[in-house]
């Protein structure tokens, strides 16, 4: 009996799976539009306006699952170690997730994070800007834009594993403006 409701399980996951790759959730933004507005609370507890960095920098807005896991964690490393390149093109980086600003603070201060992290607790600006979940829908996905100083979105990536491939397709697409 423990065998075949086993089975049935795997059997349905591979299914949901499959059916994921076949027909995967659409992004709501595209390249070319228009970054959309919000405010959230980064990790020292400062409310955050996005329109606010229109006209004064590019940015890169990365959107990841979850603080100090290994995939999230090697993300925000790479941005670190990477995070003098982004600031010598005038790049302001941004990680977005579901933790709140106290985990947020843990975890910047745990990796020395340099840059700014975002609290979405209610997924209100993940919602906002489309961002799939991934694994089934089990698990929130990891989707990086690329953005102008103008507000246009130049270049979107989304990879759930290879974290650290958002960096290396971020800063090509910056190099290229």
């Amino acid at each position: 009996m423990f065998k075949k409701i086993a089975t049935g399980i795997i059997i349905l996951v591979l299914v949901l799976f499959v059916i994921q790759y076949i027909y995967p959730q659409k992004m709501k933004l595209k390249v070319g539009d228009n970054v959309p507005e919000f405010s959230l609370k980064d990790q020292d507890n400062n409310t955050i306006n996005i329109a606010d960095l229109i006209g004064k920098n590019a940015m890169v807005i990365y959107f990841y699952p979850k603080d100090d896991t290994p995939g999230c964690t090697a993300e925000a490393c790479k941005f670190r170690d990477e995070f003098e390149v982004f600031t010598d093109l005038n790049v302001k980086v941004i990680g977005i997730s579901a933790d709140d600003v106290e985990s947020h603070k843990n975890f910047a201060e745990k990796y020395n994070l340099p840059f700014t992290l975002l609290a979405d607790t209610d997924n209100e600006v993940r919602k906002l800007f489309g961002v799939p979940n991934s694994m089934l829908g089990l698990l929130p996905g990891r989707v990086t834009y690329v953005v102008d100083n103008n507000g246009k979105i130049i270049h979107i990536f989304k990879s759930q594993f290879g974290a650290e491939n958002h960096i290396t397709e971020a800063l090509s697409k910056i190099k290229d403006l």
